[in-house]
């Protein structure tokens, strides 16, 4: 390839090149050790240096030099792999360059002229090129080297690449570590001995950083039953970010069938840049901290100081402003955080240019400083620009602010912080079916109660009227950790709604969405799904204990909650607990903000909890156990079997605690939740253990450890609580809990943030993704053995060879996803579909695997055999092959008797040319009501039961075939003998039973015509004579006939029935699925 044109001193590198070719201007050099002459301790030496080095001249062994007769430096400007490669650039210089060189009187303008010609070819190649890097010469040659190297297809994206050492034993080789957006590679070659590591990122169980006294800082990975261990890097963290963000693309995309619409830098495979990995870190990053919704993507960052009024200082932090907001956070990350929306600000003003000062005035008499910004101008006129674009849909009538008014009200909110006044717009909501929180209907305040309860409560309301005051109330207030010790001690009831909307972000959904919740439930009202049938079963399981779930009034704002989620979100339709956890939602908040209420916990807090795998929940059970492990070692000691806490803890996280704790307690809970995220449930999570450390030391087995945990549950109480014994739960089990100690939420809570409030939602979201690895391949595994379970029923195959065979069936499944967007796996993959048919091929994916697999497949005809294979195989016609079908038709070619693999030869022969399921594009058209519409029970039930009454197919039942399917089949058992030991004597076995056949065809027509014309009902008329030249031309054999002719052939006979080496063909298949 061209070269951007670079100096080179010869006199330090004539020892490792040697000249091959030169003339005035051009020098063709070949790197010593290798082509003719090389190898050797030379060859040894040179590659190791180069392997090290990292030198291109590994991979591209020869270069052209630039030369001129007057100069010592020359310039490298192309290296090429092969000799071919070079010697294609050397004619091309010499043809379109040369020529022209001598027309120059100096040598530096030859020079310039050649480095032009040359950069001018590398922009050329460039404008077809995929590589989009900061460095775009540096990575054309890493690119060179990777597809030298590892001879994975050109489609695999390069990400990125770093030097690093791996681990063999104690031995650490130095080498190259490389980033695809499919797979893990690394070279290494060292005094002869070359290492090579491919491993596809869908194969990692464990990817975590590691620090020993031998490795020092290093990445461990566990693939495939083995370990690797990679150390000495120069950019430790940022090269186990991208690790983690390449092999989480990898399961979302492959497992979870996500095609990532709403997310340009992860679309296209083929697309993948360092660039785009490192900045969808950091939006994502963004938008968790600030709780704001997926669209919104972190687009400039400013470092400035902000007035604090409570504090009268001003805090150091960063501005962060993203399409719809403007965010600050302090230093520290905890200390102070403002999220403003554009929609809710009136004017910016740049008032002191000196201290590079920027003023941003927000509804509700609230106006923030920011000083000491670099590009001040340039941010105000950005956020002018927004806001004009992003006028709030509740005040786009509120006209233009003058600028004295607005310069009153900045000095008017520095003096006098207490007087900042409610946000406009918070109690507009938009218009809702019920408008009103359930628990004000059927518990309302009354405000002349004075008991010891009601007082207190009121003590909390007037709390919080002061931290309002000095923190500003609604969207924009500022949030501190003063803000978290009130969270901590209990929300008022009156309150807990509004805080609720505020701290998970719904109140943005709810405010950038109007209409939009009234919209849908029109839609969904009525619809019958598989989802509304849930939603209605689960409807009355609900809080059943709760007055407002006790009357259609609670129970239909519930019904239409859920279903008008199921409707926005498809994919997650409805998940039991998810009526738990919106029945509490209802409780505090009106129907509307409950809906955004669920979409943010849905979406965004809890992502992937509620489907029909529960990923999330199972992931964060992990995290759980990891942080038992390292904060209460103790337990861990005691508890041979980890699992006793995942069984215990899975309610804890799918219902936020609701449903082990009395509802009075329980909404502290998920206060503190949506504060302060999943973080806020481990905590509490631990502190429960941690309480009850005691008592489960001395347990004996799991079940008495889960009655000691249930009786601490039942006699959490709160206190505090305002609420009436007739909305307060029962207590389970009273009779023999009058000898346990009862535990205010309120104190366990404190507890909780004292004793582990120092783990970081950093710290945590780091544990999700290292724990989301295995707790992925541990449910694919269980899948795995359902399968093969099944599977191992039907056919004849060993438990090991079956398992080869499944793991190569889904790896083919997977490379159709590798380098498209549109593969039939993706576009059509339908997670209601049983286990068994969760891994599917198309025909393309079949014919590879075919070919790799089968042993017909060294047959010259074997596309069409794997065509016809293809449809005989896929008997629902759906253009796709499930592993069941694909085993059976296995089983038939390796272990079927003479008869079964004749019948099945001949059943190939029979299906029509066109393919089922298949347009003319080649993309599957399956029904649009698969997996959409309400699932049909009764006919999942008939296909099953005809699957349990199917008989043996009788080879009777065949139908005949005709002359040009017999030709066909006849040419196929042809092209079957070829290359086998007795290919000759097959081949006359063969034409022996046709011309048998045709024979007997003949002698029975005419024995048939014969009687024909002896027939009393022959007319011989005219008519009668085209119809009897038709029949003539038309023969046909029965699958009697084939059979019976061919078992007088012993030498066909002892070809079907020679075993096959199934063994040698799944070594072959492993070796070179990839290849091909």
């Amino acid at each position: 390839m061209w070269l951007n044109p670079e100096e080179v001193l010869l006199k330090n590198a004539l020892k490792l090149w040697a000249t091959e070719r030169s003339n005035d201007y051009f020098v063709l050099q070949r790197r010593r050790g290798y082509g003719e002459g090389g190898g050797g301790l030379t060859g040894l030496l040179v590659g190791t240096l180069d392997a090290v080095l990292d030198s291109t001249a590994k991979v591209a062994p020869f270069r052209i030099l630039h030369q001129t007769p007057d100069s010592q430096v020359y310039w490298s400007i192309a290296c090429g792999a092969t000799r071919e490669e070079i010697e294609k650039h050397w004619e091309w210089l010499q043809k379109n360059v040369m020529s022209t060189l001598s027309v120059f009187d100096s040598s530096e303008d030859i020079t310039s002229f050649v480095q032009g010609k040359i950069r001018g070819l590398i922009a050329e190649e460039g404008k077809s090129s995929l590589v989009k890097e900061e460095d775009p010469e540096k990575f054309r040659e890493a690119l060179l080297r990777f597809q030298k190297w590892f001879g994975l297809p050109k489609k695999e994206k390069l990400v990125t690449y770093y030097s690093c050492s791996y681990w063999r034993g104690r031995v650490p080789c130095q080498g190259w570590l490389y980033l695809s957006t499919n797979f893990l590679s690394f070279y290494s070659f060292l005094l002869g001995a070359e290492v090579k590591i491919i491993i596809s990122w869908d194969e990692m169980w464990k990817l975590e950083k590691t620090s020993t006294v031998l490795l020092t800082e290093g990445i461990h990975v566990r693939a495939r039953g083995e370990d690797y261990d990679f150390s000495m890097f120069l950019h430790l963290s940022e090269t186990f970010l991208l690790m983690e963000q390449l092999a989480d693309y990898s399961l979302r995309r492959l497992f979870d069938k996500e095609t990532f619409e709403g997310d340009p830098a992860l679309r296209d495979p083929l697309q993948i840049t360092k660039r785009g990995l490192e900045t969808r870190a950091r939006n994502e990053q963004f938008r968790a901290f600030f709780r704001l919704s997926r669209s919104e993507n972190l687009l400039e960052v400013h470092e400035s100081f902000l007035w604090v009024p409570f504090s009268q200082f001003n805090t150091l932090g960063k501005i962060c402003v993203s399409e719809s907001y403007l965010c600050f956070a302090s230093q520290d990350g905890s200390q102070c955080y403002v999220i403003i929306p554009i929609r809710e600000v009136l004017r910016v003003e740049t008032p002191d240019n000196g201290s590079k000062a920027l003023t941003v005035c927000v509804r509700g008499k609230r106006a923030l400083r920011f000083t000491e910004v670099r590009d001040f101008v340039h941010l105000a006129a950005k956020i002018r620009r927004k806001c004009g674009a992003a006028a709030s849909p509740q005040h786009s009538d509120s006209g233009e602010v003058p600028r004295e008014v607005c310069q009153a009200l900045i000095e008017h909110c520095e003096d006098n912080p207490e007087e900042e006044a409610l946000m406009v717009g918070q109690t507009g909501s938009s218009r809702a079916v019920s408008t009103e929180a359930l628990m004000t209907v059927f518990h309302p305040q009354d405000a002349e109660n004075l008991d010891p309860k009601m007082l207190k409560e009121k003590m909390k309301e007037q709390s919080w009227n002061i931290h309002f005051a000095e923190y500003g109330r609604g969207v924009s207030m500022f949030r501190t950790s003063k803000t978290r010790d009130l969270i901590v001690r209990g929300v008022p009831e009156a309150l807990r709604g509004e805080l609720w909307m505020l701290f998970s972000g719904a109140v943005n959904d709810m405010a950038t969405h109007p209409g939009c919740y009234a919209e849908l439930v029109e839609k969904s009202v009525g619809t019958s799904t598989l989802a509304t049938d849930e939603i209605e079963r689960d409807l009355h399981r609900s809080l059943p204990e709760h007055p407002a779930f006790q009357s259609d009034t609670g129970i239909s704002a519930l019904r239409r909650v859920l279903t008008a989620y199921a409707y926005r979100n498809p994919k997650i339709g409805y998940c039991q607990a998810m009526n738990i956890l919106t029945s509490v939602l209802l409780l505090y908040a009106k129907e509307e903000e409950a809906f955004w209420l669920l979409v943010a916990v849905c979406e965004r807090m809890l992502p992937d909890y509620f489907n029909h795998r529960i990923i999330g929940a199972l992931v964060d059970q992990a995290v759980f156990e990891e942080l038992i492990g390292l904060r209460l070692p103790q337990l861990t000691d005691h508890m041979t079997d980890m699992t006793f806490f995942s069984s215990v803890s899975l309610s804890w996280f799918l219902t936020l605690f609701i449903s082990v704790l009395p509802i009075e307690s329980a909404v502290n809970v998920v206060d503190c939740f949506f504060y302060d995220g999943i973080k806020a449930v481990l905590q509490l999570g631990l502190a429960v253990l941690d309480y009850n450390m005691e008592r489960l030391l001395h347990c004996h087995d799991d079940a008495e450890a889960v009655t000691s945990l249930n009786k601490f549950f039942d006699n959490v109480t709160n206190k505090d609580s305002p609420l009436p014994s007739t909305v307060q739960q029962a207590q389970v089990g009273n009779d023999g809990s009058k000898s346990q100690v009862k535990v205010d939420i309120t104190d366990l809570i404190r507890e909780s943030y004292e004793k582990y409030g120092d783990i970081r939602s950093e710290e945590v979201e780091s544990l999700r993704r290292r724990n989301r690895l295995y707790v992925i391949h541990t449910l694919e595994d269980t899948t795995k053995q359902n399968v093969l379970r099944v599977v191992s029923q039907e056919v004849k195959f060993s438990a090991g060879d079956l398992d080869e065979l499944f793991e190569l069936f889904k790896k083919q499944h997977f490379l159709s996803c590798y380098w498209s967007m549109s593969c039939p796996a993706l576009t059509h993959h339908d997670p209601s579909l049983p286990y068994l048919e969760q891994y599917q091929l198309g025909s393309e994916e079949f014919r590879a695997l075919y070919c790799l697999l089968s042993p017909w497949a060294h047959c010259s005809s074997r596309d069409a055999l794997a065509l016809a294979t293809f449809r005989l195989l896929d008997e629902n016609q759906d253009g796709l092959v499930n592993f069941k079908e694909f085993c059976c038709g296995l089983d038939v070619m390796y272990s079927g008797s003479f008869t079964e693999k004749l019948k099945f030869l001949f059943k190939l022969h029979l299906l029509p040319v066109s393919l089922p399921g298949l347009s003319q594009d080649g993309v599957i058209r399956k029904s649009p009501e698969r997996g959409k519409g309400k699932v049909d029970l009764q006919a999942y039930l008939k296909q099953w039961q005809d699957e349990l009454l199917k008989k043996e197919e009788s080879i009777k039942d065949l139908p005949r075939i005709n002359q040009s399917q017999f030709i066909q089949f006849s040419k196929t058992l042809y092209n079957l003998f070829h290359g086998a030991p007795e290919e000759e004597s097959l081949y006359r076995a063969v034409t022996t039973v046709t011309s048998l056949l045709l024979r007997m065809e003949e002698v029975g027509r005419r024995l048939q015509g014969a009687q024909g014309e002896g027939s009393p009902s022959h007319t011989g008329t005219a008519d009668s004579t085209p119809l009897r030249e038709e029949e003539e031309k038309e023969w046909s054999f029965a699958f009697e006939q084939i059979l019976a002719s061919l078992l007088n052939e012993p030498v066909l006979v002892r070809f079907f029935e020679k075993p096959e080496d199934m063994r040698a063909q799944l070594d072959h298949a492993r070796a070179a699925q990839l290849k091909a």
